[in-house]
């Protein structure tokens, strides 16, 4: 608007343009800079609570599928990233375009997506058959600190000093009640210190619509492959 201004939706001249620039930029930095809450488990029912059970940032998802829960669990083993709608691209403009090392940011489209996760960065945490996989990374940590060689999920769970977020995400699956199966992925992070949790509040809310809709289109990837006639 600038450049041409837009009469048709009232942007007459190019100083109302950089008026509209100067309020969207305004707003933008006050949301990237809003605190954000803490939320505390209060029954430990999953997996995922006992590895996150506080957390500032999170994003949740479900979807019904119209397979039994083995079905559906093994489909969330073998989806790929071939399989999920906009993955590749949006992964490609989250990683800035650069080529890199095998990772989910850069997934090969013929390997299952969890595995390239757990052999990526993430440390698997929890897998119940049927029931629900728990996987984790550290997206912070403090300078000059390394992660043990072979790290477990309780070095996971022990993080607390100051300088880290932690992110975990889960799949877990109850049966409907119809002969289907109510599928849901939440992905949570904490922070364990304020200025932490300020410098991550700005990367999330940067990311997170990109992340909502992998995680929705991954869910629908899982019940096509779920509900597609056995071989």
């Amino acid at each position: 608007m600038l450049v041409r201004p837009l009469r048709r939706i009232g942007i007459r001249k190019r100083s109302r343009a950089a008026l509209v620039l100067v309020c969207g930029i305004l707003v933008a930095a006050v949301g990237m800079n809003l605190p954000a809450p803490e939320t505390q488990v209060a029954t430990v029912q999953t997996q995922l609570d006992q590895f996150i059970p506080q957390y500032q940032f999170h994003e949740f998802h479900s979807i019904r599928v119209a397979a039994p829960k083995e079905r559906v669990y093994q489909a969330i083993k073998e989806v790929r990233a071939d399989e999920i709608l906009l993955f590749r691209t949006l992964t490609w403009i989250r990683r800035g375009g650069r080529p890199g090392p095998e990772s989910i940011l850069n997934a090969p489209e013929r390997r299952p997506l969890l595995e390239v996760a757990i052999h990526s960065g993430f440390l698997q945490l929890a897998d119940e058959p049927n029931q629900e996989i728990v996987i984790g990374t550290l997206v912070g940590a403090p300078p000059g600190w390394r992660p043990k060689a072979n790290p477990m999920p309780e070095d996971f769970k022990a993080l607390h000093a100051p300088g880290f977020a932690l992110a975990a995400m889960n799949f877990h699956l109850e049966e409907d009640g119809a002969g289907g199966t109510r599928v849901t992925s939440e992905t949570r992070v904490y922070a364990t210190d304020a200025a932490t949790r300020r410098r991550f509040a700005r990367y999330w809310r940067v990311i997170y619509p990109g992340s909502a809709l992998i995680r929705r289109m991954w869910l629908r990837a899982v019940r096509r492959r779920a509900e597609a006639p056995a071989p």
